[in-house]
């Protein structure tokens, strides 16, 4: 995937951040009016503050991410138009057309999880439940292209288990369990002024910062593009609701 597509990603990105800073405030009495606020504690007057402005950015970001959708593989070679058939080439990375596919329908699936907690109150218990079944489309596509389940041990465990382990299933377990344990950690800060979006921009500042190191150094540029393409319009998007959030 071209460093070109990076580049319209982030352009895309910075459209993504002026179109939310512009939405967020024109549908805040939409939303108070749908009873769905809550009042701000941290200030004197205590007003009105709107709650579920998530959906909100998480719109944004799937309408950019599926515009975006075309565009890694206009720019690969592996994917261009064959010029004798007019079709795809034998060469069209499926694989990774798939990936993105299956990340943006789990992303879909968490968007719609937060929305329904705002709404419906959730109990704890299906908090735990349904970010594990978002997550279904990006194992399933990983059991189809990879299904590597084993796990490098720590320097200081090798002399007992050895460099690698296989723990099978029990990788798809902890695969699910740690979807569980993102959404509920980001989730549990909300209330506080700009705590949880601001974690959030923490979270896809580091990542950014490090998937530029690894791509200076050449360590899995494929992996580190692909993440890129995902962070950057969240950080956009998520800068926007801390404007209005802090």
């Amino acid at each position: 995937m071209s460093t070109t597509a990076i580049a319209v990603n982030a352009t895309i990105s910075m459209g993504a951040y002026l179109m939310t800073v512009r939405i967020i405030p024109r549908l805040r009495e939409m939303f108070i009016n749908a009873n769905l606020f809550g009042r701000d504690l941290c200030k004197k007057d205590k007003p009105k503050v709107p709650e579920s402005y998530g959906v909100i950015i998480g719109c944004v970001f799937l309408i950019v991410m599926f515009l975006f959708i075309p565009i890694p593989f206009t720019f690969d070679e592996n994917a261009a138009t064959d010029a004798v058939t007019g079709g795809k080439p034998s060469t069209f990375p499926h694989d990774k057309f798939v990936e993105l596919i299956a990340a943006l329908l789990s992303i879909c699936c968490m968007i719609f999880l937060g929305f329904a907690d705002d709404v419906l109150d959730l109990r704890w218990r299906h908090k735990l439940l349904l970010p594990t079944i978002a997550t279904l489309p990006l194992l399933m596509v990983y059991y189809v292209n990879y299904n590597s389940t084993t796990v490098m041990m720590p320097n200081f465990a090798r002399g007992l288990f050895g460099t690698s382990v296989n723990i099978g299933i029990l990788y798809y377990i902890f695969m699910g369990s740690l979807a569980v344990f993102c959404t509920n950690a980001i989730n549990i800060l909300a209330g506080i002024n700009g705590l949880e979006v601001g974690q959030s921009l923490i979270i896809a500042a580091s990542v950014l910062l490090f998937n530029m190191i690894e791509l200076s150094l050449g360590h899995q540029v494929e992996s580190h593009r692909f993440s890129m393409h995902f962070m950057l319009p969240f950080l956009a998007t998520s800068l926007a609701l801390w404007k209005f959030n802090k």
